[in-house]
């Protein structure tokens, strides 16, 4: 996406880490980044080209999403007439909470928060035409943005399970939820829980990280067509991040 917007990558390759980073080098390869320090904005920008999730649930009771008044009659995972930038807060716990646009704008600034919205926006329908090309559709995302020496760049991961949604475009069929390349494997586990869902979270069985992983790991090679045996496989248990929300 550098011919959209820069962003924060400096390098992958571990050898080209700093020295202090080199007695841990192969720990580090693989699955590691070297990146620019920046000033992370306070507001995640999600992009939705589908009603699924939480678009979905405030659908049905008000006609809207995040606020953005909808067609009526649309079905549970319908495309949307043309992609929607619902911006939400960055909660440091719990839930991150959805907000205007104009909400944004008081946060970051008119101006800043418009530049915020066509890029994501922008970013999202350049990935979602390669993605199509690879049978995937791209039903929302969520993108991060900072400042690095007052240049806005783009930041954190971008277009992965842990940010994105992604269905087949052979499965996919409006009316229904979608079988999702995501975190669902870990959100139905969770589910089965008696759990509160406040901190701390439980600790993840290793068979539950191993079908979350293989998820991941699917959904890449199919739109990378390249497999990664040198990423590091989860080998031990561990606790989840604080449940998405899109």
């Amino acid at each position: 996406m550098e011919g959209i917007i820069p962003n924060h990558l400096v390098s992958v390759r571990a050898e080209e880490f700093p020295p202090v980073c080199q007695a841990s080098r192969d720990m580090l390869a693989g699955r590691s980044m070297l990146v620019k320090k920046v000033k992370p904005l306070p507001v995640e920008c999600i992009v939705r080209g589908y009603l699924s999730g939480s678009g979905w649930k405030e659908y049905k009771k008000s006609g809207t999403v995040c606020g953005i008044k909808l067609p009526a009659n649309l079905d549970d995972s319908a495309k949307l007439p043309e992609p929607l930038f619902t911006p939400s807060t960055k909660a440091e716990e719990g839930h991150d909470i959805n907000i205007s646009f104009e909400e944004a704008g008081r946060i970051v600034g008119n101006e800043l928060a418009g530049r915020l919205r066509d890029t994501s926006i922008h970013i999202y329908q350049k990935a979602q035409a390669m993605a199509e090309k690879k049978g995937i559709i791209i039903a929302d995302t969520k993108f991060e943005f900072g400042l690095f020496d007052d240049q806005l760049i783009l930041i954190d991961e971008i277009l992965t399970p842990d940010s994105s949604r992604f269905w087949s475009v052979n499965t996919y069929e409006p009316g229904r939820s979608q079988d999702s390349y995501d975190k669902q494997i870990i959100r139905d586990y969770l589910l089965t829980l008696d759990w509160d869902q406040r901190p701390p979270g439980p600790v993840l069985p290793d068979d539950i990280v191993q079908k979350a992983a293989a998820r991941y790991q699917e959904i890449m090679n199919i739109l990378t067509n390249h497999n990664r045996p040198d990423l590091k496989m989860a080998q031990t248990s561990h606790s989840p991040k604080k449940p998405a929300t899109r």
